[in-house]
């Protein structure tokens, strides 16, 4: 049972990771690669975000999807506070991304409450 835990976490920290990767890209495939705010901003979520999945990905550690929850949370709201909510294929990609990254690790937190790993 344990060992199906933590692969449901696992696949958690996948799809984080996956999010992390279509975050990176998507100024290139969205378009809004010319403006540097949602860009960068995208492209600093995006390392953050796959750098604390690879790390979960090896050891699980509550703390890392507090973070990413963090951060899905910035993503929503920083197209507003950084002003770049007119841009809407940009205010459209965080915010998606934003709440799919809220959602995963949310999930994951709420799993490591509810189905604490058993020690051997």
């Amino acid at each position: 049972m344990a060992n199906g835990l933590m692969e449901g976490k696992k696949a958690q920290d996948w799809i984080n990771l996956i999010l992390a990767a279509c975050l990176f890209i998507s100024p290139w495939l969205i378009g809004f690669v010319a403006e540097t705010t949602p860009a960068w901003n995208a492209w600093i979520a995006a390392v953050v975000l796959g750098a604390l999945a690879l790390a979960a990905l090896s050891v699980f550690a509550e703390w890392e999807e507090w973070v990413n929850l963090v951060v899905g949370l910035w993503l929503i709201v920083s197209p507003w506070l950084l002003g770049f909510a007119a841009n809407v294929n940009a205010m459209g990609t965080h915010v998606v991304l934003g709440v799919l990254v809220v959602a995963a690790s949310a999930w994951a937190v709420w799993d490591s409450r509810h189905h604490p790993p058993a020690h051997a």
